[in-house]
């Protein structure tokens, strides 16, 4: 079966699963989510084990409240119509075909149960759709919109004897008053979630996002973020990601995982007294950049702007002065040649190394032979144990910042 096939049936068979239920339960869908997101990685990404599986939970969660409430689909249709309805900033595709969506309204004609929807009150009280989007989606195109996403026709439910005749192949405004007026004035459960207190801190939002959302794939870290996430330096992050000596160097396309942005927030996380001055054993990168993003610091005007200097200063200096092949390690068995495969952890030192270098020595910053200078130090045997085995342990982020300032620019992170 061809890549594109393969979606469509593995797309199909969540929206049914969405339309039935919930696709937590049905183990068949989880193993077609997890290849539909293996299909997906970027090849061009090294992989470290212990990042990928990195995963925490903590008292945050005692932060939420929830409670449940029946919203007519007229009451969901005009808040999503004024904006109050929120849509997070990931662009999700309406996955579910026209058997699914039809099946869906039918069953709200029927009178039957539904499954529920999951939203969150933001802090200027509208409500943000965790789950649930592909449901009311669909009761706002076939209400309101009256056409059909997939191919810009009137939306009419499906002509098929899986339909009851009744409404079988008919469009909203072809339906009787009667009919109108029941999808409208039908409810659907939702379980609301808001957050108590405004801590700084808080990734209790990250946490309800992460263990409930149940879409046609398993939504990456910076996917959440971006979702729960939003205002200014959310933005920054995607006017960061087109700078054309970044795209270079990471990729030409744009990561349709939003990793190239999370690495954006990795460096300048990580480039920080916070980090510089810790003393712990280890951190949790997932918690740690869940905090630093929603932090009201990071909305703060000063700061963006300060991020958004620091970002491209660096980058532009790593582009002319090293080369596009910066953030590439060299192979274990031939230290001649490179291997072209995004590195993080190199990428991690070599960023707040240069951002600390250029702000210690300015206009005499050192830029003969850096290239040459790196590849030395990618030979070196800690800076390839800093980077390759428990990377997120704090001796060790301090150990390849400062091995890449000590290679490179002769002094030391201190």
């Amino acid at each position: 079966m061809c890549q594109n096939q393969s979606e469509k049936v593995i797309n199909s068979v969540l929206g049914l699963a969405e339309s039935l239920g919930t696709t937590k339960k049905i183990e068949t869908v989880e193993q077609l989510r997890n290849i539909k997101n293996m299909t997906e990685y970027n090849d061009n990404i090294e992989e470290i084990k212990e990042e990928i599986e990195d995963s925490y939970s903590n008292d945050d969660l005692y932060n939420i409240n929830s409670w449940g409430a029946d919203m007519s689909f007229r009451e969901l249709i005009s808040m999503y119509e004024e904006d109050e309805l929120l849509k997070p900033e990931l662009q999700r595709k309406y996955v579910w075909e026209k058997p699914e969506a039809s099946r869906f309204i039918e069953s709200i004609l029927l009178g039957l149960p539904v499954p529920s929807i999951f939203l969150a009150n933001t802090k200027d009280s509208k409500k943000l759709i965790i789950d649930g989007y592909q449901r009311i989606m669909t009761v706002f195109d076939f209400v309101k919109v009256g056409i059909w996403k997939k191919d810009g026709k009137v939306f009419k439910l499906s002509n098929t004897d899986k339909i009851n005749e009744r409404w079988r192949g008919k469009s909203f405004s072809e339906l009787s008053e009667s009919d109108q007026r029941k999808i409208r004035s039908s409810t659907i459960h939702a379980i609301v979630f808001e957050q108590k207190a405004p801590n700084d801190n808080d990734t209790s939002l990250y946490q309800v996002f992460e263990r409930i959302n149940t879409g046609g794939r398993a939504l990456m870290p910076q996917e959440i973020r971006n979702c729960v996430n939003q205002g200014n330096f959310n933005d920054l992050l995607f006017e960061l990601n087109k700078l054309p000596e970044w795209r270079h160097m990471f990729g030409k396309e744009e990561d349709s995982r939003m990793r190239d942005l999370e690495f954006i927030l990795r460096f300048l996380a990580l480039d920080t007294d916070y980090i510089k001055n810790n003393q712990s054993s280890a951190i949790s990168l997932k918690k740690y950049l869940n905090e630093f993003m929603g932090s009201e610091n990071s909305q703060c005007p000063n700061t963006i702007n300060e991020r958004e200097q620091k970002f491209i200063s660096v980058i532009k200096f790593i582009y002319e002065n090293i080369g596009e092949n910066a953030f590439y390690n060299i192979t274990s068995g031939d230290e001649t040649k490179i291997r072209k495969r995004f590195y993080p952890t190199i990428f991690d030192s070599l960023c707040p190394a240069v951002s600390i270098a250029l702000k210690q020595l300015g206009d005499n910053i050192p830029t003969d032979n850096l290239e040459s200078k790196r590849l030395d130090l990618l030979k070196d045997p800690d800076y390839r144990k800093y980077t390759s085995e428990g990377t997120m342990q704090i001796s060790h982020i301090h150990g390849r910042i400062n091995l890449t300032l000590n290679y490179l620019f002769g002094i030391n992170y201190e």
